[in-house]
């Protein structure tokens, strides 16, 4: 007898639970085949035990769950898609603040000094003007700069609101650092 033969005969009493065969050319076969050996293996692996993780892995699952867990799969999708657009919002405002922007901001507010101190050295005529003309202004900030350097006295002598300032600004960093990374794939 053939192994083929023998392997149809065995699916065949597998699947309509056939009664064993009593051929004795089918049994000498069985006994030496080792291919026999090795399907006969792989069927019992198989075979569908109630509760076993084999039966449950062919259970039917309702479409009503499929769909929903397809809806649920394209909400996250969208929420994704939202979040990586807001991203790039963030990063196209944030794109002015650029190294050649800082770069000249940097030299401009150097040039601006240099020439403020020129005009000092040799023209300060020009310079007690423009001094009398931000006269409001200058006042304005010095009380200004005298409230905040009593204000941050206060605070550093009061140990639990230092706390509690230093607190409150981890937080929104904290806060800033998660609005500022990249969305991630779910």
């Amino acid at each position: 007898m053939r192994c083929r033969d023998a392997k149809v005969w065995l699916t065949a009493q597998r699947e309509n639970d056939l009664v064993q065969s009593e051929d004795p050319a089918l049994q000498e076969h069985l006994k030496n085949c080792s291919a026999y050996h090795t399907h006969e293996y792989y069927h019992q692996r198989t075979d569908f035990v109630p509760g076993s993780p084999t039966s449950r892995m062919f259970t039917s699952i309702p479409t009503e769950r499929i769909m929903q867990a397809v809806e649920r799969q394209k909400r996250i999708t969208e929420q994704l898609e939202d979040l990586r657009t807001q991203q790039r919002t963030r990063i196209a405002r944030l794109r002015i603040f650029t190294p050649r922007f800082a770069t000249l901001t940097y030299l401009s507010m150097g040039v601006l000094s240099l020439l403020l101190l020129t005009l000092l050295i040799f023209n300060t005529g020009i310079i007690v003007n423009i001094l009398e003309s931000f006269g409001g202004v200058i006042d304005t900030l010095a009380i200004f700069v005298q409230y905040i350097q009593s204000g941050l006295a206060f605070v550093l002598q009061q140990e639990w609101l230092l706390s509690a300032m230093a607190l409150a600004l981890v937080i929104m960093m904290g806060m800033w650092l998660r609005l500022m990374r990249h969305p991630q794939e779910a």
